[in-house]
């Protein structure tokens, strides 16, 4: 019989995330096939158990700095166990917002003016006086955010001067670099890319449409807050852009097996990159799960395959 172990939990802030993807995953891979299907915590017992066990593949459904900086993929590849998802490198790639704006911005896709800016330049030039030069650069409204992690933590919207300090404060607290980002006004869409045997398929886009100002931490998490829409409620040719957008980010960040990617659609049906998840969520409310149902796929099916793929890479 087949052994698959799920990873999830961590010490990140997306802890809680992570376990909730993880046994949402682990009972559907129960459910879909006849393997041993094991749970396990990220913690000093883990290279023992992995070393003992040797599963027949990994399935790490962490989320935040512990699961989407590479390390984990680097240490899994280093113990020559197969794994679903992306490489080291190309999660690197993926989790650092900046760089990843900057590598799709190359490639062609429009993504919000940003300026990402450590924490020490604030105390050495005065905070003061950069938000000022930020604001003149980059007007307001502005999206605030940690440079690296997930969920939303830490992300907040700055509609006057005053809200600033206050956001960069939130920001920092996840993350040593904040993301000052220009505020694209229009559709929040996200488009889940699944590999297959075929090559990488755009799936369904999901609309999102939060009671709060900005798709914050609450809003993903907290059942009836967040409106979904599935596929989304926009013109088949922008619908269309969207997917190719998302495609173009899977395979310029060199990701693997499953990815998604987060757009604004402005007035005009332009698709505004803002940043790539090598490690969907996959909770009752996350997005890509629903993506998958819109596709007329199961959680547990898709995620069969992808363990299928992964073996056989070795």
């Amino acid at each position: 019989m087949s052994s698959y172990l799920v990873l999830s939990g961590g010490l990140s802030p997306e802890r809680d995330v992570s376990l909730r993807s993880g046994r949402r995953v682990a009972e559907a891979l129960r459910l879909a096939g006849d393997a041993e299907v094991r749970e396990a915590d990220v913690d000093l017992s883990l290279i023992t158990l992995l070393r003992t066990h040797r599963p027949d593949c990994v399935i790490p459904l962490l989320h935040g700095a512990a699961g989407e900086d590479g390390a984990l993929r680097d240490v899994l590849t280093s113990l020559g166990l197969p794994y679903v998802g992306s490489t080291g490198e190309s999660a690197r790639l993926a989790f650092d917002k900046p760089v990843a704006k900057t590598l799709l911005a190359r490639a062609g896709v429009s993504t919000p003016a940003a300026v990402a800016l450590p924490h020490a330049t604030f105390r050495e030039l005065g905070a003061t006086e950069v938000l000022a030069g930020i604001r003149e650069l980059l007007g307001l409204p502005l999206i605030v955010k940690p440079t690296k992690g997930g969920s939303a933590l830490g992300a907040s919207l700055v509609k006057s001067a005053e809200e600033f300090p206050s956001a960069m404060v939130g920001a920092f607290a996840y993350s040593d670099v904040a993301l000052m980002e220009q505020c694209i006004v229009g559709t929040e869409v996200a488009i889940s890319v699944l590999d297959t045997d075929e090559g990488p398929v755009a799936l369904p886009p999901v609309e999102i449409v939060p009671q709060a100002e900005i798709y914050d931490y609450n809003a993903r998490y907290t059942a009836g807050t967040t409106e979904f829409f599935v596929p989304a409620r926009v013109p088949s040719d922008i619908a269309a852009e969207c997917g190719r957008v998302a495609l173009l980010a899977h395979e310029v960040l060199g990701l693997r097996d499953w990815s998604r990617t987060d757009v604004i659609v402005d007035a005009s049906g332009t698709p505004w990159f803002l940043e790539t998840n090598a490690a969907p969520g996959m909770t009752e409310t996350s997005l890509f799960p629903q993506s998958l149902h819109a596709a007329g796929l199961s959680l547990g099916d898709a995620v069969l395959r992808l363990v299928d793929r992964a073996r056989s890479r070795g």
